[in-house]
């Protein structure tokens, strides 16, 4: 289990309202696009970041995280297992205070290395289950 409950709740209830959300277009199929209305409705204001730079639930997008010109709290990853290393790091170094692996995104290595740097990381969850479970 990568994240445990006390993780979880505190990503989701302390650590700050703004999520960059790594994989979101205007794709209405994708889960990225669902995920990130349920935290819209449950007040977290959502960046999406995709190559297409999108307008995605009225929120304007960016290319990369690099790109957003202000910080974020939350770095939610929908991009496959073999990138997520990657984005993981670019979450550390704009100064993320946590970073979140969807469903079946899974990079142990990558896990390690952001715990290491001090930022709280859940993997392999979904937000839009975990967040009504809190109550």
């Amino acid at each position: 289990m990568y994240g445990d409950e006390a993780t979880i709740r505190r990503i989701l209830t302390e650590l700050g309202d703004t999520w960059a959300v790594v994989g979101l277009s205007g794709n209405r199929s994708r889960a990225a696009y669902g995920v990130a209305q349920v935290l819209q409705r449950y007040g977290k204001r959502i960046v999406p970041v995709h190559p297409k730079a999108e307008t995605v639930h009225g929120e304007r997008g960016y290319a990369s995280l690099a790109e957003i010109p202000f910080d974020v709290d939350v770095v939610d990853v929908f991009v496959n297992s073999e990138l997520a290393g990657a984005v993981a790091d670019e979450a550390v170094a704009k100064g993320a205070r946590a970073v979140w692996f969807q469903l079946g995104v899974v990079d142990e290595a990558a896990y390690e290395r952001t715990r290491s740097a001090g930022v709280d990381m859940v993997m392999d969850r979904c937000p839009a289950i975990e967040i009504p479970l809190l109550g």
